[in-house]
């Protein structure tokens, strides 16, 4: 009788560092940012931007011809802000810092100036770009938007030995998965290594979990899960997340839903708008979000999540082998879409990338790594 195997196994148990490994934290960064503040973009077209965002579940707080701010339920400023421009582009991220102190040690740091952010933001920022180009902010005393009325938690789940809904049914609205903030973005370096070293001195960030290649362990990693470093306090398990990859670009950004109804049915609101659906429902080993995959109109990937992982300065990085299998505990296989191979021009431009990396002395894209990529979309 055939036995099944289970891609899954041994995916789901921490692995610490072995000796010689990386260690995942600096000692003595520049400053402890706090959380991520906002992500900025350039799009040509802000009122189909904005429809989609409606229907994704933001709030519009500030829009113009030319620029369009967009916010979560829970209080503080935007999550995400578009400026208009002939071609769409992910321009950057910005930080919260800890203290206003910071931005200021931030500024002697990298020998670069404060700003004011305007009367839109408030608050000011001091602005560098990262190994692989990414353009960095880290903002303080920016202008916080009360809060807007969260959506409502279902009625309770009834289980065997706890019954606590009676006489009450369950009807999730299909409608908008009200989005109450931003809770990380995933970026590609062709200098992986060089850009997270980068983020632990500078920002402080502690990571949650590093990748590897099958077989290429002791190359080191290939992606970090990244959080806020808060002590005591918990944080997201990841607020950034890097991946060696053969271009400097954006992947993908999370936002948080309350729950699994609200994520579900905010689906099937995407679907009936006719959005592109990427991958979901389904939920993660690194980081364990229940999360759903959308392409917005111009083409980027951005994740409705919830449930995810909490974690205080104290729990140390997880090492796993990366693999198409291990980006779900649940769900469907990842797509072709989300991992990047769907058949036309965008598997064309990644295949042009592939080859300008190759190309390149000075990055960390080699034919090794390339074999290791392919043969993570085999796995």
């Amino acid at each position: 009788m055939p036995v099944n195997h289970d891609v899954h196994e041994g995916l789901h148990a921490d692995q610490g560092a072995l000796p010689g490994e990386h260690p995942g934290r600096r000692p003595n960064p520049v400053v402890k940012a706090h959380d991520i503040a906002w992500l900025e973009f350039d799009k040509p077209d802000l009122v189909r931007t904005a429809a989609f965002a409606v229907d994704f579940g933001f709030t519009p707080t500030f829009q113009t011809p030319d620029e369009l701010h967009l916010r979560g339920a829970l209080a503080g400023p935007p999550c995400v802000i578009v400026r208009r421009a002939a071609r769409t582009a992910f321009t950057g991220a910005a930080f919260h810092a800890a203290d206003a102190a910071d931005v200021h040690t931030l500024a002697s740091e990298w020998g670069r100036p404060v700003e004011p952010l305007g009367d839109a933001l408030g608050g000011c920022a001091v602005t560098t770009r990262d190994p692989s180009g990414c353009r960095v902010r880290v903002v303080s005393g920016v202008t916080e938007w009360p809060a807007l009325p969260l959506q409502s938690v279902r009625n309770p789940f009834n289980f065997e030995r706890d019954r606590t809904r009676v006489n009450s049914t369950q009807r999730p609205p299909r409608s908008p998965a009200v989005v109450e903030r931003l809770g990380h973005v995933v970026l590609s370096s062709t200098r992986y290594l060089s850009s997270l070293n980068w983020y632990l001195h500078n920002l402080g960030m502690i990571v949650s979990d590093f990748l590897y290649y099958p077989g290429q362990r002791e190359r080191g990693p290939v992606m970090s899960f990244i959080r806020c470093d808060r002590g005591g306090d918990v944080a997201d398990h990841h607020t950034l997340a890097l991946t060696l990859g053969p271009a400097d670009r954006y992947v993908h950004s999370a936002y948080q839903v309350c729950d699994l109804d609200a994520l579900a049915a905010g689906s099937e609101y995407l679907l009936d708008r006719g959005y592109d659906h990427s991958w979901g429902l389904g939920r993660h080993i690194q980081g364990s979000q229940l999360f759903d995959y959308w392409r917005d109109p111009d083409g980027f990937l951005v994740e409705h999540f919830t449930d995810g992982d909490h974690f205080d300065s104290t729990v140390d990085a997880g090492w796993a082998p990366m693999t198409a299998s291990g980006l779900n505990q649940w769900g469907p296989p990842a797509t072709a879409d989300f991992l990047g191979i769907k058949p036309g021009r965008a598997a064309l431009r990644e295949l042009t990338s592939i080859l300008s990396a190759l190309h390149e002395s000075d990055n960390e894209f080699d034919v090794q790594r390339l074999f290791g990529l392919m043969k993570v979309a085999r796995t």
